[in-house]
């Protein structure tokens, strides 16, 4: 069961029951102001408790003045210059509270700890090697995502939906150990804002602690900042000590956390924002 990805107006969104939400992915300013009253009836005929919103400063006081607040923010999202806003609206008391304060503040404690600039990241030996994947890599790539995620928030399991994908607006870098997948990532670009979201992070449990995570992700860094990508950011586990780390120790900066946000690996949980500008790279190694 997957959640749909379709259209609001002429409005990017993803609602279902797996997360119980509708999630605003990408704002028409054509749809500006009725789509908000056009959520809160998708969320009502469909009894969902959150919409998460990503949108853009010119909305920020209407969807504000339509109960929603402000979760996190990036401050040069679009074209690395305007910022953007990560809302939520809740339609239940239980929905809007977090479970696990104590652990988030904890981890991300320790991932802000190791916030520190590292020298140019390798592979743990030979054996490893990383590439883009490739269409004919689909097969080992899904099913990848099913020994990792018992459940995630888009249909990575589905060979149709990462070909899809793969031939649109997202890139996929993987590492293998001699002939066998160990560890994914990707970056989902949006051209026309000069963003990129870095995720679908996945190792296998035996290649874990050894760096593949920060390996992909500077991998991908290097690669869209050579295509002229500004900001990266991403979406992640807030009780993950390992991705909050990955992103805290390439420097990223921490923005807020989504409530009960996502269904992923069979539950709602909280996730954390991330973002870089990647103009500030410092690029001399690759």
């Amino acid at each position: 069961m997957y959640d749909t990805i379709g259209t609001l107006g002429n409005s990017l969104i993803q609602h279902g029951p797996l997360s119980d939400r509708i999630y605003l992915m990408k704002l028409s300013p054509e749809d500006f102001p009725d789509i908000i009253t056009r959520l809160d009836e998708l969320a009502i005929q469909n009894k969902y408790t959150k919409i998460f919103a990503k949108i853009p400063v010119f909305a920020r006081e209407s969807f504000l003045s339509g109960g929603y607040i402000v979760e996190a923010s990036i401050p040069k999202f679009y074209n690395g210059i305007h910022p953007a806003y990560f809302l939520g609206k809740y339609f239940s008391q239980a929905r809007r509270q977090a479970r696990n304060i104590e652990r988030n503040n904890h981890v991300l404690d320790i991932a802000q700890s190791k916030s520190v600039k590292k020298d140019r990241i390798s592979l743990p030996d030979k054996h490893y090697k990383c590439r883009k994947c490739q269409a004919s890599d689909i097969p080992v790539m899904t099913e990848l995502y099913k020994k990792v995620f018992k459940t995630y928030p888009f249909p990575v399991f589905d060979p149709d939906y990462v070909f899809e994908t793969m031939h649109h607006n997202v890139t996929y870098f993987g590492v293998w150990n001699n002939r066998q997948l160990v560890a994914l990532s990707s970056a989902e670009t949006d051209r026309q804002a000069d963003n990129v979201e870095m995720t679908d992070f996945a190792t296998l449990p035996d290649h874990r602690k050894k760096g593949l995570s920060s390996f992909l992700l500077q991998t991908m860094e290097n690669y869209l900042e050579n295509l002229g990508i500004k900001t990266a950011y991403t979406i992640a586990r807030s009780l993950s000590y390992g991705m909050n780390i990955t992103f805290a120790g390439l420097g990223y900066t921490y923005s807020g956390t989504l409530i009960n946000n996502t269904n992923i690996a069979g539950n709602l949980e909280d996730m954390n924002i991330w973002y870089k500008y990647l103009g500030e790279l410092d690029t001399t190694y690759v």
